[in-house]
């Protein structure tokens, strides 16, 4: 609406003013015209005979006569040709009696040429501050444009950033939350591995021992010998002692050991006795590679954490920057677009006061040069009649 305002004012503005100067160069050009007339009928040698026919002595007389028909056709055309009131107030001069009108007259005109070139040089300062102000005022409005355009820019870049900085934000919080229930898992499933390989070493130990006394008791009834030396280390080791069974009662003879199938049933407690023995080297081994494993998963997850803690601190730190940023970047485009609406407003006024004087320099340029040259013209016929 402001806008309309003051574009329907501009023009009605621009309308008068162009109605002006058309017609102050028309009366100028009019003006110009009939000085030049005047200098010409002033100079025409018929009207130098016709003014010496018709004056009686060639002396006083003519120069009086001569000096009365050019202030009345001097005063006629001024007078009828400009609107200008200063050119009007020496044609009004010309309608003096004294005998020193004309100097008065030609001060006047010097005065008036004095006022005019007054005038140019003032135009043409005029003219060299609007465009140097214009020129200026515009370069600034669009780099403040610009300025605004790359804000808005930045903000939006700087917003999908912050977004982009979000996600990941979240992801490795969520990445460093899995992790810690990762480890509390493998080390809770740690401790059930240890205890369930203590109660199945308790329980393969004990088993060692009583197929040791198993066997121990076998031999030593089918190899005495032997028997008793297993016994011995057997006890030892196990601080439990066996006593020998009673021998079997007579019946129908002597009764006669199976040492073969003996040996195959000592035998076969051996191999139980090395399978045990085996289990429990395997378990060991197992048990210190699982172990071994998760020191070093503990390690590795310790060694990540710290990292994913680290960017993680650094990503919320450059989030935090970034907001800040955005912040400013803000409050900036705001007070830009304040100096943008202050600069328009400046360029506005700037062009109402020189549009129409840029617009019109030229022809007012040559019209005031005319009329100069007119003018001094005008005041050679004066001096020269003078």
């Amino acid at each position: 609406m402001r806008t309309k305002k003051f574009l329907s004012e501009l023009e009605k503005d621009c309308g008068t003013k162009e109605e002006e100067w058309n017609t102050r160069c028309k009366i100028r050009a009019e003006e110009l015209l009939a000085i030049g007339d005047t200098i010409k009928i002033l100079n025409d040698d018929d009207a130098l005979d016709l003014f010496k026919k018709t004056l009686p002595s060639p002396s006083l007389l003519q120069t009086q006569t001569t000096s009365g028909a050019v202030k009345q056709r001097v005063w006629r055309i001024l007078k009828g040709s400009s609107g200008d009131t200063r050119v009007g107030l020496i044609a009004l001069a010309l309608r003096s009696t004294s005998q020193s009108v004309f100097d008065k007259v030609i001060g006047m005109i010097d005065e008036m040429v004095g006022l005019l070139q007054e005038e140019q040089v003032s135009d043409d300062q005029k003219k060299q501050y609007c465009e140097a102000e214009l020129d200026k005022t515009e370069d600034k409005k669009k780099s403040l444009e610009r300025k605004v355009d790359d804000l808005l820019k930045a903000q939006e870049e700087g917003k999908e950033t912050l977004a982009t900085l979000g996600e990941e934000i979240e992801a490795l919080s969520d990445g460093i939350k899995a992790l810690d229930k990762q480890v509390a898992e493998a080390t809770e499933n740690r401790k059930e591995e240890n205890a369930e390989y203590k109660e199945d070493m308790a329980n393969n130990v004990a088993a060692k021992k009583i197929l040791e006394l198993a066997k121990g008791r076998l031999a030593k009834f089918y190899s005495p010998k032997s028997a008793a030396a297993a016994s011995f280390v057997s006890v030892g080791q196990h601080d439990v002692e066996s006593a020998a069974p009673p021998p079997p009662p007579e019946t129908w003879g002597a009764y006669k050991k199976q040492t073969e199938e003996a040996g195959g049933i000592l035998g076969m407690m051996q191999m139980m006795i090395t399978d045990v023995e085996k289990e429990i080297t395997e378990s060991k081994t197992e048990e210190k590679n699982a172990q071994e494993e998760y020191d070093q998963l503990m390690v590795d997850s310790g060694e990540k954490r710290r990292m994913d803690s680290k960017t993680l601190a650094d990503k919320e730190s450059a989030k935090a920057d970034l907001e800040k940023s955005l912040q400013q970047m803000a409050k900036e485009e705001k007070t830009t677009k304040f100096e943008v609406m202050t600069t328009a407003e400046t360029l506005k006024d700037l062009h109402l006061e020189c549009d129409w004087l840029l617009s019109n320099f030229e022809a007012r340029k040559e019209a005031r040069a005319g009329e100069v040259d007119a003018l001094k013209k005008a005041k050679a016929v004066l001096s020269g009649a003078a």
